[in-house]
């Protein structure tokens, strides 16, 4: 759904990205915020005579990353809790089908007064990391194995485990 402000047409879930931008550039204190606080915030920014109710459904679900997409594939957002959001940033979990969605709006596609909210998604908060190692279970098993050879070399290890081998 698209509405025209000025000569622009921003897309609501361009409207659920530029207001998340907002707020933590407001809040950088803050690591996420609750899905009535970013309807707020939609709502006193005004980027449409009235709040679309399609806001309320873009932050819940269209635009949230690591939610099954249906049916967009945006990932301008990231679950962090029940009802509970932040902005996307690389290395976020993503369901899988959603790999390769918007993450950013374009920047023909926001007024110019919203444009340099891109600026700083790029250089500021996309560039914090999204995940922390030890979220990954993979990652987080890494030195995991250390103490199995303490005291002797790896390969002294290896060869005494295949001892007894054919």
């Amino acid at each position: 759904m698209n509405q025209t402000i000025g000569r622009h047409t921003v897309k609501v879930a361009d409207e659920v990205w530029i207001v998340m931008a907002l707020l933590h550039q407001e809040h950088p204190e803050r690591e996420d915020f609750t899905v009535a606080e970013i309807v707020a915030r939609a709502r006193e920014e005004a980027l449409t005579p009235e709040l679309r109710p399609g806001v309320y459904v873009h932050v819940i679900h269209h635009c949230v990353a690591n939610r099954p997409p249906n049916p967009g594939r945006y990932r301008m957002l990231v679950e962090t809790g029940p009802k509970r959001r932040r902005l996307y940033r690389p290395g976020d979990p993503t369901h899988e089908a959603r790999r390769g969605g918007k993450v950013t709006p374009a920047r023909s596609a926001i007024p110019p007064r919203y444009q340099p909210l891109l600026d700083w998604y790029e250089k500021d908060y996309a560039r914090r990391s999204g995940v922390a190692p030890e979220a990954d279970p993979l990652l987080a098993l890494r030195g995991s194995g250390r103490a199995l050879w303490a005291g002797e070399p790896a390969d002294q290890y290896v060869r005494r485990l295949r001892e007894g081998w054919e």
